[in-house]
């Protein structure tokens, strides 16, 4: 099974739990349709078919994820251009 992009999937948990905890504290009746399409997109990326376990796979998957690569250091010092020898 392909897995989607950590970085994706760290994306998609936190805009999902977030949007949960508001829905929580608001207590609506119907979830909004982000959620719902939040909801979605977190059992297809995982291959479950209810939230709560999409939830669960995601952060397994999201620990045992390598570290995200860091920017190379931008270089600092310039390279100096050597003269090339003129023709004889």
């Amino acid at each position: 099974m392909l897995r989607p992009h950590p970085a994706v999937l760290r994306r998609l948990v936190d805009e999902y739990e977030a949007l949960s905890a508001a829905m929580r504290a608001g207590e609506p009746a119907d979830p909004s349709a982000r959620a719902r399409d939040l909801a979605y997109t977190l059992c297809v990326s995982t291959g479950t078919r209810d939230v709560e376990r999409a939830l669960e796979v995601a952060h397994r998957w999201l620990a045992t994820a390598p570290a995200p690569a860091r920017d190379p250091a931008p270089a600092t010092t310039t390279r100096q251009r050597t003269p090339t020898p003129e023709p004889a």
